[in-house]
């Protein structure tokens, strides 16, 4: 029986051996995680593929691929392989982790750059009228990095003011503040693209509508009164050109020609010429002689009434009060006269004459006065503050 001890006592440390190696056996074999992203620096908005297929399991397979893009958005898949958008800027530390099919656990990391586009900020005046001059103001704009930014206005959609035949490419400013004439009312289209110098651009499209301006017209009568006086040898012309209806709608003129006493009569005689050519007017008239007793000069009269109807008070929406007076003095109808007026004064013949021939002639010329007087309802334009 002694002889047995010793062998039992061996094979007892021999199964202590085994159960020890057993353990050793049974240990969790960790995976190697890899990881590249394409590309690592993006605009906001952008994708980044991301590729963990080289990562090894050691012993096994990888059953699980756990993605945290550090913008505080996860995800698990069991392909090495996925994209991600990142909508927010700034720089994010991606891990990966991945697990084998023993348990085993491994990560890594890749930083991300993520630049914000220039965050606009435009101020435009709520309420525009035509002839305006607008400020468009972007100073309030901000980049995310905080670098400097390069600001292109177009501000009209409409006009191609470098002439390449397109008209939304202008640069009609690069200023953080700008000015936008307006000269007619109607929607004016443009915009603003903000560049911040790191692949980060902006285009913001704006629309400004234009309202029109409202004027109040009232009428008043008013006479206007011109006089010219000039010396004519007989057979001289005189012509003038005049433009009476610029400043009111013509109801009626009265133009006497007057000429200056003969010493010797008879009279002599000067015809007068109101012409509208643009209207078909063409009126003529000769000088007749005055009372002699009463010492009275020889006159051409010529009088027109009822050219135009008076106006009347009225509120009209325009651009502006020039187009306003041209809108009522143009209307068919009741714009005789708006066209040139011509004058002409002749002097026909100057008596009396020289019966011999070779003779000075005793009365060669006359003088002569002329005066135009035209009754206008001239427009009183006032404009109508919005409420």
């Amino acid at each position: 029986m002694n002889s047995k001890r010793p062998l039992f006592i061996g094979t007892l440390l021999l199964l202590q051996l085994l159960t020890g190696c057993t353990g050793v056996l049974e240990s969790t074999v960790e995976p190697r995680a890899a990881l590249t992203a394409t590309p690592t620096e993006i605009q906001q908005g952008e994708e980044v593929t991301f590729d963990a297929r080289a990562s090894d399991a050691i012993e096994g397979v990888i059953t699980e691929y756990s993605w945290d893009f550090g913008d505080g958005t996860e995800a698990t898949t069991i392909t090495g392989f996925t994209s991600h958008q990142f909508l927010k800027s700034g720089q994010f530390n991606v891990r990966l982790t991945v697990t084998n099919d023993q348990g085993g656990t491994d990560s890594t990391t890749v930083l991300v750059r993520v630049n914000g586009a220039p965050q606009i900020n435009l101020s435009i005046p709520e309420v525009v009228r035509s002839g305006d001059i607008i400020q468009l103001d972007a100073s309030n704009t901000v980049d995310p990095e905080g670098g400097p930014m390069k600001f292109v206005w177009d501000l009209n959609y409409l006009e191609d003011s470098d002439g390449d035949g397109d008209t939304r490419n202008d640069i009609d400013s690069t200023e953080p503040q700008t000015l936008l004439m307006t000269n007619t009312s109607g929607l004016y289209t443009g915009s603003l693209t903000i560049d911040d110098g790191q692949g980060g651009i902006v285009t913001e499209v704006f629309e400004i509508n234009v309202s029109a301006r409202q004027f109040n017209i009232e009428w008043k009568e008013r006479v206007l009164e011109q006089t010219w006086s000039e010396y004519l040898d007989e057979g001289e012309e005189w012509t003038e050109e005049i433009l009476p209806g610029q400043q009111g709608r013509i109801l009626s003129f009265e133009a006497v020609l007057e000429l200056e006493n003969d010493i010797v009569q008879p009279y002599d005689n000067f015809s007068l010429v109101v012409s509208i050519p643009g209207d078909g007017f063409n009126e003529e008239a000769e000088t007749e002689g005055g009372n002699v007793t009463q010492s009275e000069n020889a006159k051409a009269t010529i009088i027109a009434t009822d050219l135009n109807p008076k106006g009347l008070d009225e509120i009209i929406e325009a651009d502006s009060e020039e187009m306003v007076l041209r809108a009522i003095l143009d209307r068919r109808g009741q714009n005789f006269g708006q066209n040139p007026w011509a004058l002409f004064v002749h002097a026909i013949q100057t008596n009396p004459d020289s019966v011999v021939e070779f003779l000075p002639d005793p009365d060669p010329g006359n003088d002569w006065t002329l005066t135009l007087r035209i009754v206008i309802h001239e427009p009183v334009i006032t404009e109508i503050a919005f409420e």
